[in-house]
């Protein structure tokens, strides 16, 4: 719809990520769907109304849809009726004062620090192991290692790890740091490097294969790593090390309450995650579902 491509530019003018854009468009798309089918017409930019939004909001719940998506949902819809009305279309926007959906106040899932210590050392192990019995093979396990203990260790978004270049990395022996330029709304920012992750970041430049590529991790045949493939790493390693649901985004996670539970102050660890608004980072301070089950055990 040449609509949608209108608001696509609007997005792309306020500088949204372009993971966020995508999730829009998306969303929209299946509200137009929807609106077809319950009003006989095609959505335009002016012929929707706060009904029609409350309505919408009523179907996703009758659905059984999860609190998160419905709101992404609506979310994308006031976006589109922010449009709207700066576009001179709506005289205000229809989706103002629909209420989102009550979501539980749970911090988001994280790997305790047994699991954290189990992670790593299967990733050593599968190193190791893949070194002596599979020549061929070890590279690709060093660089499955190298991204696991990174992520773990600086918190990208895995979109931002996949566009790191060999070039955005510092080394030395007693520091580093890595240049994060594709960071949310094209904001850069500089992240340390702990031992850990030099130590095998300089054991994977020193065995990565020369490519054309200027890519940090590289796939087998020489193209930039997709999120696909990362996710795909993560899921083997943590298999490995019998931890189940492990992703990029819980390495994230698990990176920040690190921090916090090391005593880092929530400014640094909003400043290290690319966070512009403070209360996103608070969502580390909350209790997770095991902080509460051990809260229940004291009772005895």
């Amino acid at each position: 719809m040449i609509i949608f491509d209108e608001f696509e530019r609007y997005l792309e003018e306020k500088d949204r990520a372009e993971t966020t854009i995508r999730g829009y468009l998306a969303d929209l798309r299946l509200f137009a769907k929807w609106f077809l089918v319950e009003n006989g017409e095609a959505l335009t930019t002016k012929n929707w109304v706060s009904s029609d939004v409350r309505r919408y909001r009523e179907h996703l719940l009758a659905q059984g849809m999860k609190p998160q998506t419905i709101n992404r949902r609506l979310a994308a819809v006031a976006s589109f009726g922010n449009w709207s009305v700066q576009a001179g279309h709506l005289g205000s926007n229809p989706a103002l004062h629909i209420r989102s959906v009550a979501t539980a106040a749970l911090s988001p899932k994280w790997l305790e620090k047994k699991e954290k210590a189990a992670l790593v050392r299967a990733a050593e192990k599968d190193v190791q192991f893949a070194r002596t019995r599979y020549p061929r093979l070890w590279i690709s396990r060093l660089r499955d290692a190298t991204l696991l203990i990174l992520l773990l260790n600086t918190g990208l978004r895995v979109g931002e790890f996949c566009a790191l270049d060999v070039g955005d990395l510092k080394l030395s022996e007693r520091k580093g740091s890595v240049t994060v330029r594709s960071g949310k709304g094209q904001k850069q920012r500089l992240v340390p490097l702990n031992a850990e992750a030099r130590i095998f970041l300089q054991q994977w430049l020193l065995y990565r294969p020369v490519v054309e590529t200027n890519a940090l991790f590289i796939g087998q045949r020489g193209e930039r790593v997709t999120a696909r493939s990362v996710q795909r790493a993560a899921k083997r390693l943590a298999k490995a090390a019998e931890i189940s649901n492990v992703t990029p985004h819980v390495l994230r996670h698990t990176f920040a309450k690190s921090l916090l539970d090391s005593g880092v102050g929530i400014e640094k660890v909003a400043a290290l995650l690319g966070h512009s608004d403070l209360n996103t980072t608070r969502i580390y301070v909350m209790p997770s579902e095991g902080d509460l089950e051990e809260a229940v055990r004291t009772l005895g």
